[in-house]
């Protein structure tokens, strides 16, 4: 008998928070066991689903070790679980909230520094003058090496963080920091300035899937189940309907026709489309005489095919 598909969300913080409100948007709203403080919940609506609540470094080492089947985490945890993590984890949809940038940044001080380039030579100044390597401070140990390497900057060492990263280079324990900013206002306040090609990764919340995860059909037909509930509600956020009297002629075949090259699909009584499209085609409909032209916002629009689904089904 299969066991249930496993899904792990964050825990705590703000990240929960959007989490909860996502999944509640969706129509399928988290309901923990065990009070507040429970580490077990449910989807309503998707039986034979289990959530965890983990943290989100917790929860991008369960992906990667296929103790969860699904998973919401950050980009930039997963990425730091190795160079080949895409082996073991996918990346089924960015979920458009809990952005951050990885850069590297160096103290304001530094005038004559504002690329990778000039770090290297300061790197290796450094070291000819004192001796010693620079120090970087991070939490990133995976993708500063990486990222330092692909820009040939040798001269360093890691100083591996704990605590406020932004603050390590007042304090001494080293001269620059790589570290997670949405605005760079803290590592502006602590005196230093991002490098002008320091970005190492535009970091948001995923939805994962573990392809080490013990996966069997039922589970499959669980996650095409919630995937399409997604993708249906995702559909639904970028399209709108337009509706108007039908007029039977060959004037509005002309429009309707036109309207569908460039992108808006047939519906029974009207046009599905992109909702960025919709005055444009209201326009065109009047103009030609139709209407009047009602625009409405579906809840949910549900295609015949998955993308996320079939690209899952293909790697497990």
């Amino acid at each position: 008998m299969s066991g249930p598909l496993i899904i792990a969300v964050p825990s705590k913080g703000r990240l929960k928070e959007q989490v909860d409100g996502w999944l509640g948007d969706c129509g399928i709203p988290l309901q923990v066991s065990g009070g507040a403080r429970g580490y077990v919940a449910d989807i309503r609506g998707l039986p034979g689903v289990q959530v965890r609540l983990l943290s989100a470094g917790d929860i991008a080492e369960a992906l990667d070790g296929g103790e969860v089947h699904l998973g919401v985490t950050g980009e930039d945890l997963l990425r730091e679980r190795g160079p080949d993590v895409d082996r073991r984890v996918m990346l089924l949809r960015p979920l458009g909230f809990g952005r951050a940038d990885l850069v590297v940044a160096a103290p304001k001080s530094w005038l004559d520094v504002d690329t990778m380039v000039d770090l290297e030579d300061v790197a290796h100044e450094h070291l000819a003058r004192t001796g010693r390597r620079m120090r970087v401070a991070t939490k990133y140990v995976v993708q500063t090496r990486t990222f330092f390497a692909r820009h040939g900057v040798a001269d360093y060492r890691i100083t591996e963080s704990s605590g406020a990263t932004e603050g390590a280079p007042a304090t001494g324990a080293a001269e620059l920091v790589v570290d997670i900013t949405t605005t760079g206002a803290t590592l502006a306040a602590n005196g230093l300035k991002v490098l002008s090609d320091g970005l190492i990764l535009k970091s948001q919340a995923q939805l994962a899937a573990s392809l080490t995860a013990d996966w069997d059909q039922a589970r499959l037909a669980q996650a095409e189940r919630l995937l399409r509930v997604v993708e249906a509600r995702a559909n639904a956020l970028r399209s709108a309907t337009l509706t108007w009297p039908a007029a039977g002629d060959a004037r509005e075949a002309a429009v309707v026709d036109a309207l569908v090259a460039s992108g808006a699909s047939r519906r029974p009584h009207g046009l599905l489309l992109d909702a960025a499209d919709v005055a444009a085609a209201a326009a065109a409909l009047t103009q030609a005489g139709l209407g009047p032209v009602t625009a409405a916002r579906p809840d949910f629009v549900y295609e015949v095919a998955s993308p996320s689904f079939e690209a899952l089904r293909a790697r497990i």
